[in-house]
């Protein structure tokens, strides 16, 4: 074998080589965008109307008159600033404490403004204008009270809960 044909056979060993392992890192990249996307399909955005939807949930929740119901849509660490109440609520307990008095005045919510933030496929904002019309349980009369809201949704568990909501009567009538 002459000098030339033994280069000439080192290049072609060297660029089988080469060849061998750029296949198998495109193989392994390959597999690792595969499984790369399977994640992101377990984290899939929710629309900006998923979001605002959670909200009418919460609302049938409050037509069940079981604060437990209610307390049930928020994480086990949420923080509820409530409206009618000048207590923050940082546990189950609290939470549920606040809506027996709420739910005592028969609530019914409807949204009058909403602006969602889908932040990621785990987590979603979702603020705006609300008014509820409360019933005063002892006389029954029916009173219109208009408030500014943010709920923050975390996606926990395959299930989304809220984990911040804040609630206060707007500043101005």
């Amino acid at each position: 074998m002459t000098r030339k044909s033994r280069i000439r056979a080192i290049l072609v060993t060297v660029t089988a080589v080469a060849t061998a392992a750029t296949v198998t890192v495109g193989v392994s990249v390959a597999d690792q965008d595969e499984s790369a996307k399977g994640a992101e399909v377990a984290h899939v955005r929710p629309t900006e109307k998923q979001v605002a939807d959670l909200f009418d949930n919460w609302n049938a929740a409050l037509r069940t008159r079981d604060p437990g119901k209610v307390a049930d849509l928020y994480a086990k660490d949420a923080v509820l600033l409530p409206t009618v109440s000048n207590k923050v609520r940082t546990d189950r307990a609290g939470i549920v404490d606040y809506f027996e008095h709420f739910l005592a005045n028969k609530p019914v919510g409807k949204k009058i403004e909403t602006y969602v933030n889908v932040l990621d496929g785990n987590s979603a904002i979702d603020t705006g204008v609300y008014q509820f019309t409360l019933t005063d349980p002892k006389t029954g009369e029916k009173n219109v009270v208009k408030a500014r809201y943010t709920y923050e949704y975390e996606k926990r568990n395959g299930r989304w809960l809220i984990v911040n909501h804040h609630s206060s009567a707007m500043p101005e009538g």
